[in-house]
């Protein structure tokens, strides 16, 4: 039953008489306490904290006006970009001699340690996509301030620089592709003219002359054919009438000889002139062998005249009359069989011709795969070359806009400023702290003692271990050395207590005077 415990009630004379007992030690630890924070507080790093805002602002008035023509080189993550930038190795070697760390000439091990204890102090955070805060602290508030400033600085700096770098590279690389694909072009052009040149008909516009030549040359043989059918049927109908007509009809005088060989000759005449001009042989001719006819009947006119002038008797011609419509039929026929020769004969040539196109229609089907495929890669080369003329164009307008910082800006919102405090934990903070740990320790380790102490300390407890009531106590009652030791260790308590708050006072002071 001794180890049960004991009410709070009850422990209250038992803590009494305990921390009378114990009371130097208990003054011991909260001295050791209360001066151990004190200490530690004095010793604790302060954490100066300076900030810097910094507003990316990517729109202007001359955004609208330059849409389509420029194009905007500013990186959406803002936090991204700031941290890529400021964490920079060129950055991070201005920032060690801006902030005095290089004037003791520390060695490139050293100087990666400093570089990632300043990384693990930097807090970069982003605001609405376009407020940048950079946060950097430091034990030295004049060194917070100038690197907080610094980072500001260098990351407009260098953003600037890396968006007029990325624009004039975009710019170059265009270039680069245009010249390269300005000689793709000039080669296709090349081959394609050195192809046409060296094959007539892999010449524009050959194929289609060639359809149209070959259609007329079809059209006319055809036509050619229905003619020579229709001079055929013509051949056949005159050759059917001459049979049926005699060469001659009866006897007749030398003027009717003379009249109907001048109508034949008549005939002949306009015959051939339905065919020929006056200027052809056969015309020629036919109209000497008139004009003799003509001299003929007027000799023979004036002959006839003179006779009877002299009384002479005129003799009768009993000469053969020729059968004037035989003769007429004869001359169509010889007329109609020299159209169907010179059909036969131009149906021929015409076919030749045909052939001719045929094969030329030929060649230019096997020149056309060729010329295809050299025409689509200089179209397709002249459509690249041209879309990246333009793009070459917007790139140039952005990396002059980048070059007199039109697009993309950056601006201080909230410049850094020299912190005056001290942020986190203070030497006030460690002296509260400790007096209220040198107070609560020592009264926790007594609580402890009393609660957990097998001991009987108490009547209650008695009573209940033992199941009896306790008539009466003996007190205890000090000796002489008794009550000295009691003094003294009562003078210790008061020096120790003075002793702490003095301390505590004058480092309070020390502190406030700066």
């Amino acid at each position: 039953m001794s180890g049960e415990l004991t009410p709070f009630g009850g422990m209250l004379p038992a803590l009494a008489i305990e921390a009378h007992r114990r009371r130097l030690t208990l003054g011991l630890i909260f001295a050791a306490i209360a001066l151990a924070a004190l200490a530690i507080g004095a010793v604790w790093p302060k954490k100066y904290e300076a900030s810097t805002s910094i507003l990316a602002q990517d729109a202007s008035i001359i955004t609208p006006l330059m849409e389509g023509a420029a194009s905007p080189t500013a990186n959406k993550n803002r936090a991204g970009m700031a941290r890529d930038v400021i964490f920079s190795r060129k950055v991070m070697s201005e920032i060690l001699v801006a902030g005095g760390w290089m004037a003791s000439n520390p060695s490139p091990v050293e100087q990666d340690r400093l570089i990632e204890a300043i990384k693990a102090r930097t807090n970069i955070q982003t605001s609405r996509d376009n407020l940048i805060t950079i946060t950097y602290f430091d034990s030295d508030p004049a060194r917070a301030f100038v690197v907080t400033r610094q980072f500001a600085q260098l990351f407009i700096t260098e953003s600037l620089a890396s968006k007029q770098r990325e624009s004039r590279d975009a710019y170059e690389f265009i270039n680069s592709q245009v010249e390269m694909y300005r000689t793709k072009l000039t080669d296709a052009e090349d081959k394609l003219k050195d192809y046409r040149d060296a094959n007539a008909d892999a010449r524009p516009g050959s194929e289609a002359d060639t359809l149209a030549r070959i259609s007329q040359l079809r059209t006319q043989i055809e036509n050619t054919r229905m003619s020579l059918m229709e001079k055929r049927s013509q051949e056949g109908a005159l050759a059917a009438q001459l049979s049926g007509e005699s060469e001659v009809n009866a006897v007749q005088t030398n003027d009717g000889v003379y009249a109907s060989q001048m109508a034949g000759l008549q005939t002949q005449l306009d015959t051939l002139l339905l065919t020929y001009t006056d200027e052809y042989p056969d015309v020629i001719r036919v109209r000497h062998q008139m004009a003799d006819l003509r001299q003929q009947m007027a000799q023979a006119d004036q002959a006839r005249k003179g006779a009877a002038a002299a009384g002479t008797p005129i003799p009768v011609d009993n000469g053969i009359r020729m059968n004037p419509l035989y003769q007429q039929l004869k001359l169509q026929m010889a007329a109609t069989r020299g159209d169907i020769a010179a059909s036969s004969a131009r149906i021929g040539v015409t076919e030749s011709m045909l052939e001719a196109e045929l094969e030329r229609s030929k060649r230019i089907a096997n020149s056309e795969n060729v010329t295809s495929e050299l025409t689509r890669d200089y179209n397709v080369n002249r459509d690249v070359y041209q879309d990246l003329l333009k793009r070459r164009e917007n790139a140039r307008v952005s990396m002059n806009l980048d070059a007199e910082q039109r697009g993309l800006t950056f601006q201080i919102q909230n410049p850094a400023v020299m912190p005056l405090v001290p942020s986190g934990l203070r030497f006030m903070h460690f002296g509260l702290a400790g007096m209220g740990l040198s107070l609560a320790v020592p009264f926790g380790l007594l609580f402890a003692l009393v609660r957990f102490d097998p001991r009987v300390r108490s009547v209650w407890q008695l009573e209940r271990s033992t199941g009896l009531s306790v008539l009466a106590g003996v007190p205890f009652y000090p000796t002489p050395r008794d009550r000295r030791r009691e003094r003294l260790n009562n003078t210790l308590l008061v020096l120790i207590i003075l002793g702490v708050a003095a301390v505590y006072l004058v480092m309070f002071w020390l502190r406030m005077k700066g």
